[in-house]
């Protein structure tokens, strides 16, 4: 059984269609994120399971039985958003327990169940403490006890990083993570922030348009994408537009925007004569010289340094070329001519997308 299932969810909003036919089974303890762009349904999607929507079509059933027809509060599902909406007025302790009093558990109960929770987010003894005495992680982590306290089957996580800033996202993107494991508890997590979703998920849904374009592990989004959309959304790639020249067995070469000629893998439906894309991870390429088709020549632009994710850029031609380069290797200097290689199976060639 599942802790989350929706089956052929559809939503829309007069003529237009925010969420269209979207499948997913969420198995129980794991941590799953739908990623997409601002505006492609995700929130809306996640509003729906929560509750606070209700699809057009389709269903979806919490611990196998369906909730849709169930308001917010009959469903065991807890939500934490951006902006936490804890209670300023409160103490941390009074934060958490209010779950617990609108519920009308015995008052004996409610302190122990807080005390056990706030061990358990790596905050003991600290009910007392004011909201506006917290960091921004100890804040995050509180909104998540005041959840967890409910102990609900599914945790829904709206972007709940957003507000933070880039050295708290990252630790707290680790501390999401492990406080997952400890409740053992599902979470589903909404984020157009990728690393966010390779890091912490076992599963991620890439989102476009109202669609699911893919689901799967984050290694296997990254490594063998299902579209263009994917390829180019999850990770880092360098995309050189062009048509698709012709198509022997595996390998298929393809005729680049403002010359050239590249061989790479085929990835969906393409057939020669079609407008393509090719896309190159920057840790693919390599400085140095390559074979035909598996290569091309420029002259280095810049270095952009950033220790393990420092880069190379190459002109080529109309296109910069980003080249993966952690150690600076002075095997190019700023300015001089140089070959990128690759091999042709790391070329993805894809259908080209919409502009």
């Amino acid at each position: 059984m599942y802790d989350l299932s929706c089956a052929s969810v559809t939503k829309s909003f007069g003529s237009f269609t925010a969420v269209r036919d979207v499948s997913l089974d969420i198995p129980s303890g794991s941590f799953f994120s739908i990623l997409g762009p601002s505006g492609c349904g995700k929130t809306t999607l996640m509003r729906m399971i929560a509750g606070f929507e209700t699809p057009t079509s389709g269903d979806i059933a919490i611990k196998g039985q369906s909730v849709v027809t169930l308001p917010p509060n009959k469903r065991n599902v807890k939500m934490v958003f951006q902006h936490l909406a804890l209670f300023p007025m409160m103490t941390v302790g009074e934060n958490i327990a209010y779950g617990l009093r609108c519920r009308k558990e015995p008052k004996s109960e409610i302190a122990p169940k807080v005390a056990r929770v706030l061990d358990r987010v790596g905050l003991p003894g600290s009910q007392d403490k004011r909201i506006d005495q917290l960091s921004g992680g100890q804040k995050q982590r509180i909104a998540i006890a005041r959840c967890m306290v409910l102990e609900p089957d599914v945790l829904l996580l709206d972007e709940p990083l957003g507000a933070l800033d880039l050295k708290l996202r990252e630790h707290m993107k680790i501390e999401l993570k492990q406080l997952q494991h400890q409740f053992e508890t599902t979470f589903l997590y909404i984020t157009h922030d990728q690393s966010e979703a390779l890091v912490m998920s076992d599963n991620v849904a890439v989102m476009n348009a109202g669609r699911f374009e893919q689901i799967g592990p984050p290694k296997a989004l990254y490594d063998a994408p299902a579209s263009g959309f994917v390829a180019g959304f999850v990770g880092d790639s360098n995309v050189l537009p062009g048509r698709l020249a012709e198509v022997k067995g595996d390998e298929a070469r393809v005729e680049v925007e403002g010359g050239g000629t590249v061989i790479g893998r085929v990835a969906d439906a393409s057939k020669p004569g079609d407008a393509v894309e090719v896309f190159l991870r920057p840790e693919a390429l390599r400085i140095g010289a390559g074979g035909e088709g598996t290569s091309l020549s420029g002259t280095v632009e810049s270095f952009l340094f950033n220790g393990a994710s420092s880069r190379i850029l190459v002109r080529s031609g109309a296109h910069l070329i980003e080249v993966a380069d952690p150690e600076q290797s002075g095997a190019a200097a700023q300015g001089g001519a140089v070959s990128v290689a690759w091999t042709a199976e790391k070329a993805r060639i894809f259908a080209r997308r919409p502009s």
